[in-house]
């Protein structure tokens, strides 16, 4: 019992240590921040440990309320020996008692260390169920362990499996690609092959004495040949390439002979049956042309299918060209053979019905060669679906029979008119009509059309060349053409006796104005003018105006034009017309010297401006310029050159080597120029006009106020004398300047002007027969009349007297005025 007591020191001391583990600073143990929560939590658990039942209920109220936080559940014993015995068989000594201090200590140290065990009892069961644990997580580590050794076993094995099954599998595709690749072989050996086995079926079908271009098979077999021999071209590296080759070209000339054979053979058979014709049976050459074309249509279908393969395939080879050539060859030849005789004697036909009338046998002519055109097109569109251009070269060569037959007669036509006509013909009705609204089928006779047109130009120009020059610039007039103006008076007397007679019969008004219309009227209204010959809009047509009444070279000139305006091209038309407006132009100035030798000055001049106006109205309407370029050369240099050669000075200079040698200053110097000049004739005939109408005016003028301008004139020397520093004068001293002198010369004047302006007017209306150009053309003469009497009246009233005014007697602006109203 004496042993105990040191159990304390040795439990403070476990105690102590325990102590070390956490101090602070430096503790022993340091526990990580989880376990030190762990600890924490096991500390709170551990706090509220139950009352030990063997504790005597006496103990049990001594303790601190503050030691017993946990609330006693077990039940208070009935009596305090229950307890005691229960503690103590707890304790083991139920059978012993306690009678000495030595047995209380041993006791108490009993349950102290039961009261430490107890208090440890829960650490150490949580210990050993965190053992438990440990145990079961290493049995299951190691069973994980084992797993992962089998699965890492499992995972080789696969391995090796899957490498074995993809070797078996790349084995296995590899044999299935050789596989495919030995049938492809297999296959494309035998395709190239069934080109090559072909050639022996086409060459036992072509050598067949059946075989019939018409059969069915015929054009199989063709397409299955052209087949062969593209595969065969299209793979030179074959090793008998050049043998198959040379067999398959051999077997389609076979087979283009046989077609060619076939075609020419019924072309020629048809060609023989029309030309062994009866001729009974055919009585005419229309009939004939018909049976040409009907039988040739007839015969088109047995063939129009095989040139159609030849067609299609002669873009590809140049067999079928070359078989499609022979073909169209014959064809054409056999057509020409056909058509060449019944054309030429067609045309010879015509040229007999219509020897004396070119204008028909061209027309007819032409129209025969059309008809021939369009239904040679038509006929090739029969047996052919591709275009040659040989089918031109043949119509162009049948036409050219008809060229050959109407060029004789064109180059011997000497009238314009039927030139004019020929040149319309061909031009709008040919060209313009025909060709342009089938130019594809008459493209040959267009050529020969256009070729003929260019010789009917060619002579049309020619003439005009000529009729210029013997019939406008070499007209000589006669005394009835320079009759002016009797002839204008005695039209004018037609005309009123005319008017009368239609007042009376108003019904047989328009067979009035008939008869005054010239014939040549209608051409000049073709000639392509916009406006009448007359613009005026009257009842009556004036005298002057009438066609007939114009001078024959104007006539001439302006019918001329209008027959080339639509003729001939636009620079030819410049040229001619330029020609021709001044060879009018000349021959109006002679004729108006004439007719003022003859009659009076003012007829002329009014003969000219007429005639000038009447050429500026019709010229107006041709749509074109009237200039042309004329060039020539200056040779002014080259003679100043030559001058300066031919110095003796010069002599020296001609071997000299530098810039200064004559001759290299000769060739520099002397090279002629080229200058260019523009003839512009409507300019020309608008020049000529102004200058008669102003002689017209300057002539009237002096005719009426001469009188009055010398003596103006005189007037103003005296005043010009006077300013420049002579002697000053009075106008009413001068000898000539005296008031009756005056009043004799203003009454001369006046009466002058009285009695010649009527017949002036008079003139003018017979002329012009315009009122409004007449008030045109005298306006500027009643201008300086005007003007004159004017400055008359300023020198007067500043010169003289009133007296002397009256003595003058000057007639006033007003009279004057008056006078020449008549005009208006």
């Amino acid at each position: 019992m004496a042993e105990p007591p040191p159990a304390e020191p040795a439990g403070r001391e476990v105690r102590d240590r325990l102590s070390l583990w956490d101090r602070r600073p430096l503790p022993a143990a340091p526990l990580s921040d989880r376990q030190t929560d762990s600890v924490l939590e096991l500390k709170a658990a551990a706090e509220n440990l139950p009352v030990p039942p063997e504790l005597p209920i006496e103990d049990l109220c001594s303790l601190a309320s503050q030691s017993l936080t946990v609330t006693l559940t077990a039940a208070v014993p009935e009596s305090t020996e229950d307890v005691l015995l229960k503690g103590f068989a707890i304790l083991g000594m139920e059978d012993e008692r306690i009678e000495t201090a030595q047995q209380f200590f041993s006791w108490f140290a009993q349950v102290q260390t039961q009261m430490d065990q107890d208090e440890g009892a829960k650490y150490r069961q949580m210990r050993d169920y965190l053992s438990g644990f440990q145990e079961q997580c290493d049995a299951i580590l190691n069973d994980v362990n084992s797993a992962l050794q089998h699965l890492e076993s499992l995972q080789k094995q696969y391995l090796f499996v899957s490498t074995k099954t993809g070797t078996l599998h790349e084995a296995c595709e590899q044999l299935l690609k050789e596989q495919s690749e030995l049938v492809d072989l297999a296959e494309n050996i035998q395709q190239k092959l069934s080109y090559f086995n072909e050639l022996e079926n086409i060459n036992t079908k072509l050598n067949s004495p059946t075989l019939s271009v018409n059969s069915e098979g015929f054009i199989p077999m063709l397409a299955k040949l052209d087949d062969c021999i593209a595969y065969i071209s299209s793979h030179p590296n074959f090793k008998d390439y050049p043998v198959y080759l040379i067999k398959f070209k051999q077997c389609l000339s076979k087979a283009m002979h046989l077609i060619k054979t076939y075609t020419v053979n019924t072309l020629q058979n048809l060609t023989s049956q029309l030309m062994k014709r009866d001729p009974s049976a055919v009585p005419n050459s229309d009939n004939a042309f018909t049976l040409f074309y009907v039988k040739f249509r007839a015969a088109a279908p047995k063939v129009r299918t095989l040139i159609e393969q030849v067609e299609q395939r002669s873009e590809k080879m140049p067999e079928y060209q070359q078989v499609l050539n022979e073909i169209h060859q014959c064809y054409l030849d056999q057509r020409e053979l056909l058509l060449g005789p019944s054309i030429a004697s067609t045309v010879t036909e015509l040229t007999s019905q219509n020897n004396r009338d070119h204008c028909a046998l061209v027309r007819s002519g032409c129209a025969f060669m059309v008809h021939v055109c369009q239904d040679e097109h038509q006929l090739y569109n029969e047996f052919f679906t591709k275009p040659t251009p040989k089918l031109d070269e043949l119509l162009e060569k049948l036409c050219l029979s008809l060229y050959d037959v109407l060029r004789p007669m064109i180059i011997h036509v000497i009238h314009l008119e039927t030139l004019s006509e020929l040149c319309g013909i061909l031009k709008n009705e040919m060209l313009e009509d025909h060709v342009q609204n089938n130019a594809e089928q008459l493209g040959a006779f267009a050529a020969g059309v256009k070729q003929m047109l260019e010789d009917v130009q060619e002579r049309l120009v020619y003439r005009t060349h000529i009729y210029i020059q013997t019939d406008i610039t070499g007209y000589k007039p006669a005394p009835g053409d320079l009759a002016y103006p009797d002839k204008l008076e005695m039209m004018e007397q037609i005309a009123q006796s005319l008017k009368e007679e239609q007042k009376k019969l108003p019904s047989e008004a328009s067979f009035s104005d008939v008869r005054l219309e010239d014939p040549e009227s209608c051409s000049l209204v073709k000639s392509g003018s916009a406006e009448s010959l007359n613009p005026r809009h009257q009842t009556m047509i004036s005298p002057a105006d009438l066609h007939g009444m114009w001078y024959p070279t104007v006539r001439r000139t302006l019918v001329c034009l209008s027959k080339l305006y639509r003729c001939i091209d636009r620079a030819v038309f410049q040229g001619l017309s330029q020609e021709a407006l001044s060879a009018c132009i000349h021959s109006l100035l002679g004729a108006a010297d004439s007719i003022s030798k003859n009659k009076t000055q003012v007829d002329g001049q009014l003969f000219l401006i007429k005639h000038l106006l009447i050429l500026r109205e019709q010229i107006a309407p041709f749509h074109t310029d009237f200039t042309i370029k004329e060039i020539s050369l200056d040779l002014k240099k080259t003679r100043d050159a030559a001058f300066k050669i031919l110095n003796p000075k010069a002599v020296s200079r001609f071997f000299r080597l530098n810039s200064n040698n004559a001759l290299i200053q000769f060739l520099l110097e002397g090279t002629p120029e080229i200058r260019e000049h523009y003839i512009d004739s409507k300019k020309d005939v608008d020049r000529h006009l102004k200058s008669a109408c102003e002689q017209f005016i300057q002539q009237q003028t002096k005719q009426f106020i001469e009188q009055l301008e010398e003596f103006m004139t005189k007037v103003a020397a005296l005043k010009t004398m006077a300013t420049q520093g002579g002697p000053t004068y009075s106008l009413s001293q001068q000898p000539w300047a005296q008031p009756a002198k005056i009043n004799d010369l203003v009454s001369s004047t006046y009466k002058t002007i009285k009695t010649k302006l009527p017949s002036t007017l008079r003139s003018m209306s017979l002329y012009l027969s315009n009122k409004d150009t007449e008030l045109i053309l005298f306006k500027p003469v009643r201008n300086n009349i005007q003007q004159m009497f004017q400055k008359l009246h300023a020198v007067l009233k500043e010169e003289f007297s009133n007296e002397d005014l009256q003595i003058i007697a000057c007639p006033s602006m007003e009279q004057v005025n008056l006078l020449l109203s008549m005009s208006k």
